[in-house]
């Protein structure tokens, strides 16, 4: 009867914070992912498979933005989204190029996951560009660093592709995002580019999933509200990173008692979007600062009262300033 109690008082929080589509949205994932977990590390593959709800390409335009699947070297699968041509755009226009990397804690979700399409398609209509969105491999199966080169091969063929370079330099303008796992992902790529001397115009992180070992203020506070437990990011970390590792490994942690600091890199421009909702904030605004330490340019949208996914549906206000400041950053770093 007291778990009872507390589960009812925990979703009224709940419900009297968040949107009821957001609400319904994110609490029907919690509860598949909690049935895919098994104590043992092991996943249920097949059933997350089954109930991912997908979409497929569609090269007919739909609301401006059309889409197609490839696959990089005979395995690596990318969704590519393009605006509807504008012949009096075109020629030596400078074209967005963003590099997207969803979301799932490593585990879950893919490139044609309808909350993942719909999002790109919004990026599509931000920047007026080419999203190219990676169905990296996945953990448990393929532990770290297995997402991250997946990363640097996209990267790398986006790099290599003429329809990919616009302006009077006839470079590619690639921007680099993602969001809770894809925005890890996206800061370890950035860096491998920084240290291989290639450009990224940008890094737009949403949520970005980090930790450590030794528990923030913001975990404590928010364990189990919201959607999120420790429990539930820990499973995800040790599924990820090697065997014998802790949650200060630089995949986690990257400015931890084992990371790396960025000072003297090339390191590109970023836009750190922060729901303060979220049990990781902390981490996040941890990051921020640690960039901002190192001499690098952060812009930091902190959303005080928002949670993980907010910027999925578009039914706060939340959302919508969230989509302006992405669109500013990429206008302002093309």
């Amino acid at each position: 009867m007291v778990a009872s109690s507390l589960f009812v008082c925990g979703l009224l929080l709940v419900q009297a914070t968040v949107p009821i589509q957001t609400l319904l949205l994110i609490s029907n994932f919690k509860v598949n992912y909690n049935r895919y977990r098994r104590a043992d590390g092991t996943f249920d593959r097949y059933t997350d498979e089954f109930a991912d709800r997908r979409v497929p390409p569609d090269a007919r335009p739909q609301d401006g933005v059309s889409s197609f699947d490839y696959v990089i070297d005979g395995r690596l699968e990318v969704r590519i989204y393009r605006p509807v041509a504008d012949d009096a755009a075109a020629g030596a226009a400078a074209v967005t190029v963003i590099l997207f990397f969803h979301g799932g804690s490593f585990a879950h979700s893919s490139s044609s996951t309808l909350i993942y399409d719909s999002l790109c398609r919004r990026f599509v209509k931000l920047s007026n560009g080419v999203v190219l969105s990676v169905n990296y491999r996945r953990a448990p199966e393929h532990r770290y660093p297995c997402a991250y080169e997946d990363g640097w091969t996209a990267l790398q063929w986006a790099l290599s592709q003429p329809f990919l370079r616009s302006g009077n330099d006839a470079q590619p303008r690639v921007f680099l995002s993602g969001d809770s796992s894809g925005g890890n992902i996206a800061h370890h790529v950035a860096v491998r580019a920084a240290d291989a001397g290639i450009k990224i115009y940008g890094n737009i992180l949403l949520n970005a999933m980090f930790g450590g070992t030794e528990r923030t203020d913001s975990e404590r506070r928010l364990d189990g509200k919201y959607f999120v437990t420790l429990k539930d990011r820990d499973w995800y970390w040790k599924a990820y990173l090697p065997e014998d590792a802790d949650r200060d490994h630089p995949a986690c942690n990257p400015f931890g008692p084992n990371g790396r600091r960025l000072r003297g890199l090339p390191f590109a421009k970023s836009l750190i979007i922060v729901a303060g909702l979220d049990l990781t904030c902390d981490r996040q605004l941890a990051y921020a600062e640690g960039l901002r330490e190192d001499g690098h340019d952060v812009k930091l949208v902190y959303r005080e009262r928002a949670t993980i996914g907010f910027y999925l549906i578009a039914n706060t206000d939340d959302f919508h300033a969230v989509m302006e400041e992405i669109a500013d950053f990429l206008q302002a770093n093309l």
